[in-house]
């Protein structure tokens, strides 16, 4: 009886054992998967307030919102990002670097408006291979001839502003 009980306890102790160690791999796997997918959101959510910013017509926040974007570029580690992501990252992060050391120091809406039709670019390839968590809405203006991204269905025009806020139409939707 004595022995059953010593055989029965010794078995429930390398069971657990060995469930917890398989569950701290599981953490540090997920525990990857969520620094990659954080590395860009951040350069995504980053992106939304610039677009914002020019919806609104403000260069000053305009600028200030990109100095963010510009943040958020740099501080992406490139060895924690899925192989998919760190091909398309390497042939974009010079463009969007550039684009939004750009809109950051520039107080002309015009030209502003004009670099952020780059950087929806090179955001739009990044966000594509990134699988995001909910529906990106790949939106287009004709009149600027120029594309942007939206977190919302509704047409909120960065190029015009109040002016010709509802021109344009959602074009694609990434999920």
């Amino acid at each position: 009886m004595k022995k059953s009980i010593i055989a029965l306890a010794t078995a429930f102790t390398v069971f657990f054992s060995a469930n917890t160690i398989q569950a701290k791999n599981n953490n540090s796997e997920l525990t990857a998967i969520e620094i990659a997918d954080s590395q860009l959101q951040s350069v995504y959510d980053a992106y939304f307030t610039v677009k914002d910013a020019l919806i609104k017509s403000d260069s000053k926040l305009t600028s200030a919102k990109a100095k963010d974007l510009l943040s958020a570029i740099t501080a992406v580690k490139m060895d924690k990002l899925k192989s998919n992501e760190h091909t398309v990252w390497m042939k974009v992060v010079k463009k969007l670097t550039a684009d939004a050391k750009s809109i950051s120091t520039s107080s002309d809406l015009k030209k502003q408006r004009e670099t952020f039709k780059s950087l929806s670019k090179g955001t739009y390839d990044l966000i594509k291979v990134s699988s995001p968590t909910e529906p990106i809405y790949k939106q287009y203006c004709p009149m600027a001839d120029a594309d942007w991204l939206s977190k919302e269905k509704a047409v909120k025009n960065p190029y015009y502003g109040s002016s010709m806020l509802t021109c344009g139409n959602v074009v694609e939707t990434i999920k």
